[in-house]
């Protein structure tokens, strides 16, 4: 009697065949528009010990505003973004900076103008809903809508070449890729950081693709292909957020924003320290016209020990640092300070835009309804903060956007910026 054989030349072929079948299905998933959304947010975010979201449903008679609907990802300390580098796999994180500036401004000093001024307490949103415990860092989770906006998901979280040079020449340079500012300015020295207190407000922004924030550069190497910058403030981006809250952010690059860099926790480069305090998160409260008026303070300094780059927010929360061999020219120092602020002009309809930089209003409605930089300083080569020398301004449009700088007691140096774009002398 014949024995059924279990196998042969044409089961082995048709095995064959099913293997490859799967592994092309998984190949074309891989390649599909879903799969590469699955494969970059699964690059984001990492996993979490603990998530807090902030729910649509939250109470409003807490926050005034919507709602950000974030959720935060506490993930721990060592498996956070900045360790995908291949130069971070076996970094030994440092907690603390060797060494602050000396000589941090009294910020217990009294502001221009009103009572109820100056730097208040600030809140991330999500606070309200829970804390991250010690050893994690509160990371806000990338969504799918998120890199479904992105013009192109391998950008998501990057920007394009938009430091202003306020030295430039050329026209042509103005207004390079719809971006304006109206900012402040040293050059010609080495300097180790900077610091300021920024106003707090929430512009409006005409079309999603435009943002307006107000930040601080540190900067050093030509405005071309090798650009190292190091920044940070607050910024309204309904392309990048999804919504239009006034957020925490900061950026790098080392390479004037071509292959390297990006916002916040978007990619490996800063090591973050802080269990508090989440980048990309919104900021509450916000400034009112006429009414109370909210700011912020960022410090960031080179260690004068490790070499590393370190930020600071407000008087208690040291974040966390850029490691200095993610830059050529600022691992040694920067060479420009710039503080103020930034919109994108797509000219919607062939008109300027009418996307508000800070408060929407000019600078000579003064406080309360201008927005404002106060006490801004560099660090020196002594580790020392003082105030900068020779200090400039620089705006593309003065009709749309301008800054008027001053000086005093209370204030230090300080300067107003601002303005609402589109109007009858801005056409």
């Amino acid at each position: 009697m014949a024995r059924a054989r279990g196998g042969g030349p044409a089961s082995w072929t048709v095995a064959v065949v099913a293997a490859w079948v799967m592994w092309a299905a998984a190949v074309a998933g891989a390649r599909s528009p879903a799969g590469r959304v699955h494969r970059h947010l699964k690059r984001f975010n990492k996993p979490a010990v603990k998530s807090i979201e902030c729910p649509d449903d939250t109470d409003r008679s807490f926050i005034p505003q919507s709602p950000d609907g974030d959720i935060i990802d506490c993930v721990h300390i060592s498996h956070q973004p900045a360790f995908d580098h291949p130069l971070l796999k076996n970094h030994t994180i440092q907690f603390r900076p060797a060494y602050h500036p000396e000589g941090l401004y009294d910020d217990a000093k009294s502001s221009i103008g009103s009572n109820n001024a100056g730097e208040k307490p600030m809140l991330q949103m999500w606070h309200r809903n829970g804390r991250c415990p010690e050893g994690t860092v509160p990371i806000r989770r990338t969504k799918k809508d998120d890199l479904l906006r992105a013009s192109s998901m391998r950008r998501y979280g990057r920007k394009r070449h938009t430091v202003p040079n306020p030295l430039s020449v050329d026209p042509n340079m103005l207004s390079e890729g719809g971006h304006q500012h109206a900012i402040a300015y040293v050059e010609g020295d080495k300097y180790y950081g900077a610091k300021a207190t920024i106003n707090v407000w929430e512009p409006k922004i005409q079309q999603a693709n435009e943002f307006s924030l107000s930040q601080l550069w540190i900067l050093r190497g030509s405005f071309g292909e090798d650009l190292n910058s190091i920044e940070a403030g607050w910024q309204v981006s309904p392309d990048l957020y999804g919504d239009n809250n006034t957020r925490l952010f900061t950026y790098w690059t080392s390479d004037a924003y071509q292959a390297t860099g990006c916002y916040n926790m978007l990619c490996s480069g800063f090591i973050q320290i802080n269990s508090e305090i989440a980048m990309g998160a919104s900021i509450f409260p916000i400034s009112n016209y006429a009414g109370s008026q909210y700011d912020i303070s960022i410090l960031i300094w080179k260690d004068p020990k490790e070499g590393n780059w370190w930020m600071q927010f407000g008087k208690e929360y040291v974040l966390g640092y850029w490691p200095s061999f993610l830059f050529s020219y600022l691992a040694d120092s920067a060479s420009m300070i710039e503080w103020g602020g930034e919109v994108v002009n797509s000219e919607p309809d062939g008109a300027h835009t009418s996307t508000q930089m800070g408060s929407g209003h000019f600078p000579e409605e003064g406080f309360g309804k201008a927005s404002y930089f106060k006490n801004i300083q560099v660090v020196d080569s002594g580790n020392q903060l003082s105030a900068p020398k020779g200090v400039g301004t620089f705006t593309e449009q003065s009709n749309c956007y301008d800054v008027q700088n001053g000086n005093n007691g209370d204030w230090g140096t300080y300067f107003y910026y601002g303005g609402p774009g589109k109007n009858s002398n801005c056409p």
